[in-house]
């Protein structure tokens, strides 16, 4: 049978199909913060989750949703003898940095991806196949809130998973084993250990639940001199975009004040960083385009500040401990999405008429929920969280 693009894919790379991707403790280790609440699944000790057996954690969205997936995974592989990790290709490159993965499967989810391609037969019975060729004991798939798990349970059921766990608002029928509840409001990191916490998988003595990844210092530029903010202007979205005039505004202000910045953005997202960054200056540095995935995570790892949306990176700086100023559009909810671990600033009107939207494209003239924030309250928040003891110079 044909496979068709996206479909039930193995890893491929380094650590392909059946090969073991590494388990060491996360690097990066936060660099403290407020402490966190300890809801289910939080530092409790392991017990009722059966060893030896193969576990698949499905997070088949965005690569900030497949981060934040991380704790749960890291909870199942505490008492798992394997975990594969199910995501989509937009979620690939996140997925790679985990601690607690040990084999890779790349699905495109017509169901939960933003663009979604055509489901077809031919793809269906292929992610089928792979799925009952992995030998899995049990499955569990994370979801936000606004996402339905029984398409991938109902694939899962025909792949022989004796057992099926997910939060579910939906009749589940005979497609899940356990159809778990949750308040509303809880964070998709507790989202997600809640519901591992259902199989008897719990977070292990010592692992405080924050954001983790394998970071390699190497796989950052060697020539970033300390200390420096990031400033990364983009978002995967417009409507959580803060406009790029005022990012160019904020990188001025903070090498005017003596910081050292860095602008971070994709290689498609390199006019725009060349944008904010401006003309070529001493203290500013323009990172467009530069580095993939672990070399972010690293640069991330260095910085002072990360200023960042509602978006992948702002997760990724928790992860490798960076403090966050959050530019954060209420189109979705903070209390869900907010960085996770680390101290943080929480920017923008969450009150504002799109709240809860899931709007793509602001459906307001004028994008009041974010571009009402004046560029001077940014830089105060990145006074608040990294104050300088010195001037720093370019």
């Amino acid at each position: 049978m044909s496979r068709p693009e996206g479909f039930g894919e193995p890893h491929d790379g380094p650590a392909g199909s059946g090969a073991a991707l590494p388990r060491p403790e996360g690097s990066g280790e936060p660099r403290g913060g407020a402490p966190m609440g300890r809801p289910e699944g939080f530092g409790e000790p392991q017990g009722g989750a059966p060893m030896g057996r193969h576990v698949l954690v499905a997070r088949q969205d965005s690569l900030g949703d497949v981060l934040l997936a991380g704790p749960a995974v890291r909870a199942v592989a505490a008492g798992a003898g394997r975990v594969t990790l199910l995501c989509g290709p937009r979620g690939r490159a996140a997925a790679e940095l985990l601690p607690g993965v040990d084999e890779l499967v790349v699905a495109h989810a017509g169901w939960i991806d933003p663009e979604p391609r055509p489901v077809t037969r031919a793809g269906v019975e292929e992610l089928v196949d792979r799925l009952g060729d992995l030998g899995l004991d049990q499955a569990l798939v994370l979801t936000s809130f606004h996402q339905s798990p029984l398409p991938l349970a109902l694939l899962l059921r025909m792949a022989g998973v004796p057992t099926i766990a997910a939060v579910s608002v939906d009749y589940p029928g005979s497609l899940l084993d356990v159809r778990h509840r949750v308040e509303e409001g809880l964070h998709e990191v507790e989202r997600g250990l809640s519901l591992a916490a259902t199989l008897g998988y719990r977070l292990p003595d010592g692992d405080d639940g924050r954001l983790r990844v394998r970071v390699d210092p190497a796989a950052g530029p060697p020539d970033l001199e300390r200390p420096y903010v990031v400033v990364h202007p983009g978002a995967s979205v417009p409507a959580r975009a803060w406009a790029p005039e005022r990012h160019a505004a904020l990188v001025d202000a903070l090498a005017a004040g003596g910081r050292r910045v860095v602008v971070t953005g994709s290689t498609e997202e390199r006019p725009l960083t060349a944008t904010v960054a401006g003309a070529r200056r001493p203290g500013v540095v323009d990172l467009g385009g530069r580095v993939d995935l672990a070399g972010l995570a690293a640069v991330l790892g260095g910085a002072e500040v990360v200023v960042a949306g509602n978006t992948g990176p702002a997760h990724l700086a928790a992860a490798v401990g960076t403090p966050v100023v959050s530019l954060f559009a209420p189109v979705v909810p903070a209390v869900r999405w907010r960085p996770w671990g680390v101290p943080h600033e929480l920017l923008g009107d969450q009150g504002a008429a799109c709240a809860g939207t899931r709007a793509r494209v602001c459906p307001l003239s004028g994008h009041p929920c974010l571009d009402g924030v004046p560029v001077g309250e940014v830089v105060a928040a990145v006074e608040r969280l990294a104050p300088r003891h010195a001037e720093v110079t370019g």
